[in-house]
């Protein structure tokens, strides 16, 4: 497969399409409309949004169609992980700093996330907001965007392509997509590759956006608290959406566990240097 045939930011990172022939300006277009129209909804980061409004009116919100399976997976990784992912830890991930304005400057003490049915009733995509709440749905919700983009090429047509966005990839079609997968701290070195085959890989790394002593965007929902234990992780699985959930839940959860309720292969890197990964992933670990 070819460079990409185009790179664009977009939600805060840098999204790269590799297809097999040339990518049309209708396409694209196409492609930037769905990131926006996503954006719209779920950014905490834009005051026009929709989740925006919720954190200041409570009232009856109707989603849009993407919503159920996003909302359905975080509820099954809240029940697999004992409520250590959740939406709802946005709330610590603004006092550590990690805010709309990007202030990364502590404001105060992180608090746990409170309880779904403590401030939300959830029928279908409909939300009925109790009292105002902030979501966070970066742990599944770009992953589920790239698999969005990648609906809106096979719309068009086009069914061999990778997306690419910041690291979260999806593969269909063609040869093997080759990926490194970066040591944690450490841009220039890889502790090993994994060949993705019509399959979608996504990462994790607390090293990723870290801003000071400790302070990383990988917050366990029962504490708000930055957790500490593991450095980073790698799913490989059908879905973005889900192997960027799998990827957080790798950082609380028995691996058996999630293995158990997803299909799906992973490696996670502990800081106390040990790495745990499955048999069966398509590649190669270096140590």
């Amino acid at each position: 497969m070819r460079r990409p045939e185009a790179s664009f930011d977009a939600i805060g990172t840098r999204w790269s399409l590799h297809v097999d022939g040339p990518l049309d300006v209708v396409t694209l277009a196409r492609v930037r409309s769905r990131i926006a129209s996503y954006d719209a909804v779920w950014s905490r980061f834009r005051d026009d949004s929709v989740v925006a409004r919720m954190s200041r009116e409570p009232g009856t919100y109707r989603l849009p169609a993407e919503a159920r399976p996003l909302l359905d997976l975080y509820a099954t990784l809240g029940r697999c992980t004992e409520g250590a992912v959740s939406p709802l830890v946005a709330r610590s991930l603004v006092r550590l700093g990690y805010d709309a304005d990007y202030s990364l400057r502590p404001v105060g003490e992180p608090e746990p996330a409170p309880a779904w049915d403590e401030v939300l009733e959830r029928d279908g995509t409909t939300l009925v907001v109790r009292e105002p709440v902030l979501l966070d749905v970066g742990a599944a919700g770009k992953g589920q965007l790239v698999d969005l983009v990648a609906a809106e090429l096979r719309d068009c047509g086009i069914e061999q392509y990778v997306v690419d966005a910041g690291g979260d990839l999806v593969h269909r079609g063609g040869a093997a997509f080759r990926v490194a997968l970066q040591q944690p701290g450490d841009p220039t070195r890889a502790i090993g590759v994994v060949e993705l085959d019509g399959a979608a890989l996504c990462g994790s790394a607390v090293d990723r956006r870290a801003w000071g002593d400790g302070l990383h965007h990988v917050l366990d929902a029962r504490t708000g608290l930055p957790t500490q234990d593991v450095l980073a992780t790698w799913v490989v699985a059908d879905s973005a959406m889900v192997a960027d959930g799998l990827s957080t839940a790798h950082f609380f959860a028995d691996p058996d566990r999630l293995e158990a309720t997803f299909d799906h292969t992973y490696v996670r890197v502990h800081a106390d240097g040990r790495v745990r990964y499955s048999l069966g992933l398509p590649g190669e670990l270096f140590a």
